[in-house]
């Protein structure tokens, strides 16, 4: 059987997600695997028509396919990213249908869910026969148990193809016909009192979103600085080398303007609104490949108290993936949602109205200083980076160690003397049963009476 593996990590032939798909090779001797590089080469691949035409072709007489991929910053790597829109703008959607086909990341775990569902839609728009998806963490190779749980994917995905099981779809087509969007004339009086408000744009190609921005800018009185991503010179993607581990150095530091530009004005600014356009469940490649080059931060929020907003040309209100995407970034980055506008609307009126109401809240939100509390997003994902830095990853990412430490992360275990006393007393209270009886029937009064109390004095 040959399986045609599209490996989706920089590191190329070190890349830990292959060394997995090898293991399953050295125990499945009737399977050969066919390596492409895809991340590694994606210059090459996006210049180079032959090359990328082998790939098509080498897919094209493969039994199946395996997306082998690590996880950049909630998704897959912007490298891998251009490779997919690549497969649409050229129209080889043909050359994967009804291939069957599964995806293997490997991960701490931080948001491989939302990676695993971008992937799984996109093999269901490219008509392919989704088996199944495996997530396991980075070392899990390392493990017995878990390698016997990768045999198993294995051996599952290989029965699914040798019986030709039917397999199940979730996700429906996404359409998007909007209207071409004619901005009124904004009123130009919204103060933002000496706040510096940045729209960062992934390119200028969509006529919807450079109308949007306008509209959104014209909306100030003060000035609101707009800066493209294509203008800036950016040598390329994360290679996932961790050089920046120990002190935030990339190793492309003093090749292109990256760095400068993200510590000079994004990390100055005091509200920043991304602005991009949908390309195949995501944003444009260009925006992944900026939120991935920040990772020279590694796990350390910068756009701590920021106000963030989005303004996005395309399907979002039919993308949860997306949307949560989103949300879980600026979660972690410790910022605020400012809201995020779409070009959705059936009248240029409406979104003239949405996009005021987003300029609005710009301002208010920045004169509160509105923060809302951290959901399981924001909390969850906290945690997972925690407890990695901590221990396994302290030594790679000492930098974030420091940070970690002195900004109070490491909250385990919990030192509230006074809620361990407490804990501790009641739990020895409950030993006797008639005491458990009294204060199992009080628990559901007692839990509110702070807040009775608050409330009253308030």
């Amino acid at each position: 059987m040959k399986i045609t593996v599209l490996n989706g990590s920089p590191k190329g032939k070190l890349s830990k997600t292959l060394h997995s798909l090898r293991f399953i090779e050295k125990k499945f001797t009737e399977v050969t695997l066919s390596e492409h590089h895809i991340s590694q080469r994606i210059k090459r691949i996006a210049s180079n028509e032959t090359l990328f035409e082998e790939i098509m072709n080498d897919i094209v007489l493969s039994d199946a396919v395996i997306w082998s991929v690590p996880l950049y910053v909630l998704t897959v790597p912007s490298q891998y990213h251009r490779f997919i829109e690549l497969i649409f703008e050229k129209k080889k959607e043909s050359v994967f249908k009804d291939k069957y086909t599964a995806v293997i990341t490997t991960s701490i775990h931080f948001f491989d869910n939302t990676a695993h569902t971008y992937m799984r839609a996109i093999c269901e728009d490219l008509g392919m026969r989704y088996v199944d998806g495996f997530s396991p963490d980075q070392d899990d190779l390392m493990k017995k148990n878990q390698q016997m749980q990768l045999l198993n994917f294995a051996q599952n995905f290989m029965d699914t193809i040798q019986r030709q099981s039917v397999t199940t779809e979730l996700f429906a087509p996404v359409y998007h016909d909007p209207i071409a969007y004619s901005a009124g004339i904004a009123s130009g009086s919204i103060d933002a009192s000496g706040k510096k408000i940045l729209v960062l744009l992934d390119n200028r190609s969509n006529a919807n979103l450079n109308a949007m921005i306008e509209r959104y800018t014209s909306s100030f009185s003060t000035e609101v600085e707009v800066a493209c991503i294509e203008d800036l010179n950016i040598k390329g993607g994360c290679i996932g080398c961790c050089k920046c581990g120990p002190d935030y150095k990339c190793s492309y530091e003093g090749t292109d303007e990256y760095i400068d530009f993200y510590n000079g004005k994004m990390k100055t600014a005091n509200a920043i609104i991304f602005a991009g356009s949908i390309k195949g469940r995501y944003l444009s490649w260009q925006m992944k490949q900026f939120f991935d080059r920040s990772f020279f931060n590694t796990h350390t929020p910068t756009l701590k108290g920021k106000q963030l907003g989005f303004l996005i040309a395309g399907p979002l209100q039919q993308l949860e993936n997306l949307k949560e995407i989103l949300q879980a970034y600026l979660e972690w980055q410790k910022a605020n949602l400012i809201g995020m506008v779409s070009d959705e609307y059936k009248t240029s009126e409406a979104m003239d109205a949405h996009i005021k109401n987003l300029a609005e809240n710009t301002v208010s939100f920045l004169e509160r200083s509105y923060q809302r509390p951290n959901t399981f997003l924001g909390m969850g994902g906290m945690k997972i980076f925690r407890d990695d830095i901590y221990g396994r990853l302290r030594f790679v990412f000492q930098a974030d160690h420091k940070h970690y430490l002195e900004n109070g992360y490491y909250d385990f275990p919990h030192d509230d003397k006074e809620a361990n006393d407490f804990s501790d007393k009641m739990i020895a209270a409950m030993r006797n049963p008639n005491a458990r009886k009294v204060i199992r029937d009080m628990i559901k009064a007692k839990m509110v009476e702070p807040h009775q109390k608050l409330v009253e004095k308030a």
